[in-house]
């Protein structure tokens, strides 16, 4: 029999919180939620005030009563899931199903899983914070009723399995609306004019932009306009008329949110938002490091705080002033910003002696990468300022003027360690206009070696990446820490958009799906609505408002809503779009569908006729082997390769690179692509020869 019964999230957590538990006590795993709503009905009755219906969750039958067996013999249960609004709520059903009195002291809550934290939490027991979990039912209740009343307007108009969410629907909604800004984009003409000079008997060459003049600076947009500033300067003299020397400061970013690592780990590691929590997830739950055992290497992964703690400034400041001197150190703090819940700190190492290298053998490739993000970011955002010297040159050619910009590093700071990435191009774009300048003087003249007049056009907004919907997502107020990696995952799994080398774009079924919503729910699916009721959540936390009254509030004008938009769709039938293809079975021209891998040809005729084929995408490079047309298809894991469309009768062109103009294939040496049997085999092969090398 246990004195003390600890019941946490996951078997990880679980194992790292035993080595810091003395006596009697066990430690077991709910393996996450132990009831929900049920999948097979709305389960929020909406008659009785949407009173939610919960069940317990298929397939824990055993795990309850192992728990239920567990709690009555233990004479102390305490219920240390995460501490968030889903730990909370996940302890308040653990609470009913243990039949643990609402006002019993059984919640623990810690930060981090260190043996400090965990045993001075179970030293300062609470009650179940009743807020949180309202707030948390709040969102689950809200949710089910979006999802399961406007979910099936999808399946009779659009095909069956879509479905809607008050989330993810607004995300797929920023996507579409940027690739509409994209195809709809006009680019505009401007253009650049450089000189290269040089100071005399100096063999350095460096870059002048053109400016304008002393009164104003001047767009160029267009040939004319280039070609009457080229003859006003012609056989002009370059003069250095004004020098500008100053000191430019630059200061570390904040230790991690959540947003933030996952924008961060997308930049620099390329690692996808579920990856980055999954790996984030493991680090905090504990992993076995030599001479310590299993403990937590991070503090709480989902927070949008940027607060840390005295005793973590602390040991950074120390480490900071060991390893690189006191002039590196800076005692920092940054402020949160006003909607976040600031419930934890930032995410930081727990050990500050736990230097990513010194655990390294004892984490996977991946926790290695983001481990080492997170350490360096953390100590960085208690270092120094990076201190530049810069210059500014102004050089007069017949009353025009060109600027020359210098710039050089005095002082690394915090950059000896950590540079923040930045997803859109304006750092390349400042570095490309920085150079390295030599000593000049007021009066001096320079050496034209060349004028180039440079034209360009405006580019259209770039699209979304993983990173950047982040960004927006919590910029704009819609979700929380928790939420972003799931809403994207989700929207992803749904096919609405697709990912392209980090660029996320709308699927045609993601148009079709975003259309359908905006023209129809329109109050529902934008921005400031879900952004307001985030807000609500918010207030239902903090204790200022009643859950079932926000419930009520978005219910009302939701219903009424949803009985017009069920009667104008009543008898309104989406036409298929017709393809140029026409049935090889019975002649009707063929009309696109939307299935689980996007879109298809199908023949309109069905159930008569259920000829169907897939979508043939070509290039327009001709087959390297036999000059034939090239397909591009997918494997099962979306990846494209290029097939020549006479294989296999024919030619035996396969490839996973694009062919090229002019290529000449080699099937020997290229490289190919192979079936599963042939991959099975090389595998098979390995395993074997790794097996006798170890021997």
């Amino acid at each position: 029999m246990a004195d003390k019964l600890i019941i946490v999230e996951s078997p990880a957590k679980a194992n790292t919180i035993t080595k810091f538990i003395g006596g009697s006590t066990k430690v077991l795993a709910s393996m996450g939620h132990i009831r929900d709503l049920p999948k097979s009905k709305l389960g929020v009755d909406i008659e009785k005030d949407f009173e939610p219906e919960y069940i317990n969750i298929r397939g824990k039958g055993d795990l309850i009563k192992e728990l239920k067996r567990e709690a009555k013999s233990a004479k102390t249960v305490y219920l240390a899931t995460d501490p968030d609004r889903e730990g909370e709520a996940i302890a308040w059903h653990l609470a009913h199903i243990l039949e643990i009195p609402e006002d019993s002291v059984c919640r623990v809550t810690f930060n981090e899983i260190t043996k400090n934290a965990v045993q001075k939490s179970i030293k300062e027991p609470r009650k179940i914070d009743k807020n949180l979990t309202d707030a948390q039912q709040a969102r689950r209740v809200l949710d089910r009723i979006v999802g399961y009343k406007i979910s099936p307007l999808l399946w009779k108009k659009v095909k069956k399995g879509l479905s809607a969410g008050r989330v993810q629907s607004v995300a797929v909604k920023l996507i579409c609306d940027r690739e509409e800004e994209i195809e709809n984009f006009k680019p505009e003409e401007y253009w650049n004019i450089v000189a290269n000079l040089k100071k005399n008997k100096d063999k350095k060459v460096f870059q002048a932009k053109f400016y304008g003049t002393d009164e104003q600076k001047l767009d160029i947009h267009s040939q004319e306009e280039v070609e009457k500033i080229l003859k006003s300067i012609e056989n002009g003299k370059y003069i250095v008329k004004n020098i500008v020397k100053s000191e430019k400061k630059k200061n570390p970013a904040p230790p991690f949110t959540t947003s933030t690592m996952q924008q961060e780990a997308s930049r620099k590691l390329n690692f996808t938002l579920k990856k980055t929590m999954a790996t984030a997830q493991g680090l905090y739950e504990g992993v076995k490091v030599p001479e310590k055992g299993r403990v937590g290497l991070i503090t709480y992964m989902r927070t949008d705080s940027t607060r840390i703690s005295e005793v973590a400034r602390s040991a950074a400041k120390e480490y900071i002033e060991n390893t690189y001197g006191k002039e590196y150190y800076e005692n920092r703090y940054y402020k949160t910003k006003d909607n976040s819940q600031d419930a934890h700190e930032a995410i930081r190492p727990t050990y500050i002696d736990l230097s990513p290298d010194k655990v390294k053998d004892s984490l996977t490739p991946e926790q290695y990468k983001l481990y080492n993000l997170i350490y360096n970011r953390f100590i960085a955002s208690q270092m120094a300022t990076a201190i530049y010297d810069t210059t500014t040159v102004d050089i007069d050619v017949n009353n025009y003027i060109f600027k020359a910009n210098g710039q050089t590093l005095k002082f690394k700071g915090f950059m000896t360690l950590y540079v923040e990435d930045e997803d859109n191009s304006n750092s390349k774009k400042n570095k490309d206009d920085i150079v390295n300048l030599p000593e000049l003087e007021i009066g001096e003249q320079l050496e034209l070696k060349q004028l180039e007049p440079k034209q360009s056009f405006t580019e259209p907004p770039a699209r979304y990446t993983e990173a950047s919907l982040v960004k927006s997502l919590e910029e704009k107020g819609i979700g929380r820490p928790s939420t972003y990696s799931p809403t994207i995952t989700t929207i992803l799994e749904r096919r609405y958009i697709q990912k392209d080398k980090k660029q996320l774009y709308p699927t045609e079924l993601g148009k079709v799906v975003n259309k359908l919503l905006i023209e129809n729910f329109g109050d529902i699916i934008n921005v400031e609505f879900t952004a307001k009721i985030e807000e609500d959540f918010d207030s239902i936390a903090e204790g200022k408002e009643f859950w079932k009254d926000v419930i009520r509030e978005f219910y009302g004008p939701f219903s009424v809503e949803l009985s017009r938009v069920e009667k104008e769709l009543e008898h309104v039938v989406l036409e298929d779009e017709v393809s140029d293809v026409p049935c090889d079975k019975c002649g009707r021209m063929m009309v696109y569908k939307y299935g689980r891998y996007g879109k298809f040809l199908a023949c309109p005729g069905f159930p008569e006729c259920r000829n169907a084929k897939p979508i043939v995408e070509t290039i327009d490079v001709p087959c390297p082997a036999c000059g034939g047309v090239v397909q591009i298809r997918k494997t099962k894991r979306r990846k494209n390769y290029y097939i020549c469309e006479n294989n296999p009768e024919k030619c035996n062109y396969i490839s996973w690179n694009k062919p090229t103009v002019g290529e000449v294939w080699n099937p020997e040496t290229s490289e190919q692509i192979e079936s599963n049997d042939q991959t099975k085999k090389r595998k098979t092969t390995k395993r074997k020869t790794n097996r006798k090398t170890t021997k």
